[in-house]
């Protein structure tokens, strides 16, 4: 099959997975949680410090309701980062975000320059972090990498946008992490010990 024939597809589906890579993934995801309950002055979860950082049930319900909400709050996007990392995508949200700060940018070197950035970590093919992205919108992307714009990534950022709204997203909600977060909100799950 060429690439540019190539379907993007998202993650690693937790069916092709083992049993015992499941287990390390569930571990995994409470790690992460718990460390950022634990250890941060301004964690997302720690309900004894700072409680203005503490997500609240509407805020963890709210994430809910649309993948929008989830990415504008600054705590449901850490969640959903840890459970990208668990399947092993990680790559599409840290895209998706470097994209939002590169579109902020305003002289013509900083776009030069970070456009290259962005292109040699998430675009060109064997990259560090390379996202699945067809043929066309590479190609159209490293042909304006000499006078790169605000709207350079805008098509690949789209893309990644829908594959993770209709992929990662609904098993995001779907999973235990999530309803675990939602527990933990409501007061109903000590994720740690206090």
């Amino acid at each position: 099959m060429s690439s540019q024939n190539m379907a993007p597809t998202d993650c690693m589906k937790p069916s092709d997975l083992s049993a015992e890579k499941k287990g390390i993934k569930r571990k995994n995801w409470r790690n992460r949680i718990r460390f950022l309950w634990t250890n941060s002055s301004k964690s997302i979860l720690h309900p004894m410090k700072n409680r203005s950082y503490r997500p609240s049930v509407d805020d963890v319900n709210q994430w809910e309701q649309s993948f929008d909400k989830l990415l504008a709050h600054k705590y449901g996007k850490a969640a959903f980062r840890i459970f990208l990392k668990s399947e092993f995508c990680e790559e599409n949200i840290e895209f998706w975000t470097t994209c939002e700060n590169y579109k902020t940018l305003t002289s013509q070197k900083d776009l030069l320059s970070k456009a290259n950035t962005i292109y040699e970590e998430f675009i060109k093919s064997e990259a560090p972090k390379e996202i699945n992205l067809d043929f066309n919108t590479k190609n159209a992307i490293a042909q304006s990498l000499n006078a790169p714009t605000a709207t350079t990534f805008q098509a690949a950022q789209k893309k990644i946008y829908s594959l993770m709204e209709k992929n990662s997203y609904p098993r995001f909600i779907n999973s235990d992490l999530y309803k675990e977060l939602c527990a933990v909100a409501s007061g109903k799950s000590k994720l740690v010990k206090y």
